[in-house]
């Protein structure tokens, strides 16, 4: 018996189980995208009731559910995110992945706090030395960071092993500044390393989902998120967005270091002039 039919079917949900239950079925492909405590909160009930549901339904847990319910869903008609669909066209691929990320590039600029970023700008460009910290996928954002943030002139180092995380983050000091990078902001190693690094000197800023666990530890939080659902998935438009944020950092930061900066960094691009071969 399908996850659906087990829903509809078992007599034996408690009443707070089959409010979660009725809010799955009224929307099985939206329920994808939903994280356990958005779906807690619009069921009306626990995040705890939402795992035991997943548990007698015979899953290890809301992710494991998501995981067998999409491949469920995939039976009658995949998708690989909410708008796309395994029997799309190369167009069609096109139009949607360009209009999600259109869609989450607007979503994130409407969620900018002005004062939080200009904060943010602030301790970094007043900092001693910078330390990015990301897994995954976005490791790949820290890295990045790393690369935009080598230009001025003070330490930058992007951190995508959790061990060397946890060795880094209790060495920081006052005058450092640490940002976390985490699309859902649930990632426990992550969460974890930022608790480490809350408990010394250092400013922390996170890039991350409004309200998550890594948003709770960190000082300034800097809010990215369009909906889309990672734990299937992990789509660019999210990586994208992050991206983005920091291009806005790294543009303040030079910026506020004035002209001083600006010669330093005339000397950075003659330097990497040097590594391409003339236009013919």
């Amino acid at each position: 018996m399908g996850l659906l039919q087990q829903l509809k079917s078992d007599q034996s949900l408690s009443k707070a189980a089959r409010l979660v239950a009725d809010k799955i079925l009224a929307d099985p492909q939206a329920a994808l995208s939903l994280p356990i405590a958005e779906l807690a909160k619009r069921a009306g009930v626990s995040e705890p009731s939402v795992n035991r549901l997943c548990r007698a339904l015979g899953c290890k847990g809301y992710p494991d559910f998501k995981v067998k319910l999409a491949g469920e869903l995939s039976t009658e008609k995949g998708k690989i995110t909410r708008d796309i669909d395994f029997d799309d066209s190369v167009s069609e691929i096109i139009s949607k992945v360009f209009d999600s990320t259109h869609a989450g590039l607007s979503m994130a600029q409407k969620a900018c706090d002005n004062n939080i970023i200009a904060a943010a700008i602030t301790a970094l460009a007043q900092s001693k030395a910078i330390y990015f910290f990301g897994h995954g996928a976005s490791g790949s954002v820290a890295t990045d960071a790393q690369h935009k943030f080598l230009r001025f002139k003070k330490p930058a180092v992007a951190h995508v092993d959790s061990l060397n995380q946890r060795i880094a983050a209790s060495g920081l000091a006052n005058g450092d500044v640490a940002v976390f990078i985490s699309y859902t902001g649930r990632t426990r190693s992550i969460i974890e390393v930022a608790e480490i690094a809350a408990q010394t000197e250092a400013k922390i800023i996170a890039v991350t989902s409004l309200n998550s666990p890594l948003a709770d530890c960190c000082q300034l939080v800097l809010t990215v998120g369009n909906g889309e659902d990672t734990d299937m998935y992990t789509p660019m438009t999210s990586r994208i967005a992050q991206l983005s944020i920091l291009d806005i950092l790294a543009t303040g930061v030079a910026l506020a270091l004035g002209n001083d900066f600006a010669e330093h960094l005339r000397e950075v691009k003659a330097s990497v002039a040097q590594t391409k071969k003339p236009v013919r």
